[in-house]
């Protein structure tokens, strides 16, 4: 037990890591193809944002193992609001600044409702798939459209801080050594995540729905824990509320999307009938903070803080009852 727990934390952290020099590996060879910045941070640093969730949920597909996808997805977007914003909000406030996001918001509830009408039947079918791959499509082509309007105002922050942040010119040769070490890890990385995460749910009796949505999630959480506590550091808030609400949208549109095309089948009725409102609840109340108040104090990162450990409580203490 103590093995699988080891190497299901290790499985995480080079899924975390191998993603993390997959991007930086995949923006630079975009930058040498001529592709403009901007277009790399709005696509290739985005979808980077929630990689580590969709090869985890993909490979968990692969082997039969549709609750843990599902985990993964649901799970990552409550981590990411509660736990994430709420720990990079106790070191540093935020404020929400740009018109994008501001825009985006309405988006992440709309993709959460979306989600609702896939899940409430308790079956994935590639129907699901297609759409929510669609959603992700749509989804690409809006912040592209919105961010190049910015950029020719010149007059948003998510813009600038996020071009900012990309990797400079780099060697094309060093991108392609990361690109192979990277697709070389990976596989093997998702691979010992899904088996031990069987192995760890078998000996606590536990379900691997809750698998997914609690050691998953949290851990594939990583880069946007990274990111946000580093943007709220270099007083970089717009960036880093902007990848929980792209990572957000992925989870919905990718990380449900690509299960529902491999191992379409019925999961667990818990993921809708327990775990999908609190995912639209915590989402609402996001949406309702950023709005409203245009700032996220300590006391409210104390707050989401606080609901996480809760609703983590919670589900341990549910899961045998109602048999998730």
């Amino acid at each position: 037990m103590l093995l699988a727990t080891a190497l299901l934390i290790i499985g995480l952290l080079l899924v975390v890591y191998s993603a993390d020099r997959l991007v930086f590996a995949a923006s630079i060879l975009c930058r040498a193809l001529g592709i403009p910045p901007l277009i790399i941070g709005m696509t290739v640093v985005s979808i980077g944002t929630s990689l580590p969730e969709i090869i985890t949920s993909v490979a968990a597909s692969l082997h039969g193992q549709l609750d843990l996808a599902i985990g993964t997805a649901i799970g990552s977007n409550i981590t990411n609001i509660l736990l994430i914003l709420g720990v990079a909000a106790l070191l540093h406030p935020f404020t929400v600044h740009s018109d994008i996001l501001r825009r985006e918001l309405p988006l992440t509830l709309v993709a959460s409702l979306l989600a609702g009408v896939v899940l409430y039947d308790g079956q994935l079918t590639p129907v699901d798939g297609i759409f929510l791959l669609l959603l992700a499509v749509l989804w690409l082509v809006f912040i592209v459209k919105i961010a190049r309007l910015a950029e020719r105002q010149g007059n948003d922050s998510l813009t600038r801080e996020q071009l900012a942040e990309l990797p400079r010119e780099g060697s094309v040769s060093v991108a392609c050594l990361w690109l192979g070490v990277a697709l070389i890890i990976m596989p093997m990385a998702t691979r010992m995540v899904v088996d031990n995460a069987t192995v760890v749910a078998n000996f606590f009796a536990i379900s691997e729905l809750t698998i997914g949505l609690t050691v998953i999630a949290i851990g594939t959480g990583l880069p946007e824990l990274a990111t946000a506590i580093a943007g709220a550091r270099k007083g970089e808030d717009d960036i880093a509320i902007g990848n929980l609400i792209g990572s957000n949208i992925f989870n919905i549109a990718i990380v449900l999307g690509l299960p529902a095309l491999i191992a379409p089948g019925s999961f667990n009725p818990m993921a809708f009938t327990r775990d999908y409102g609190v995912m639209v609840l915590v989402s609402a109340l996001f949406a309702l903070i950023c709005w409203r108040r245009k700032q996220i104090e300590r006391g409210i990162g104390g707050l989401l803080f606080g609901g996480f450990i809760i609703w983590l409580a919670m589900l341990y203490w549910l899961s045998p009852l109602l048999t998730g």
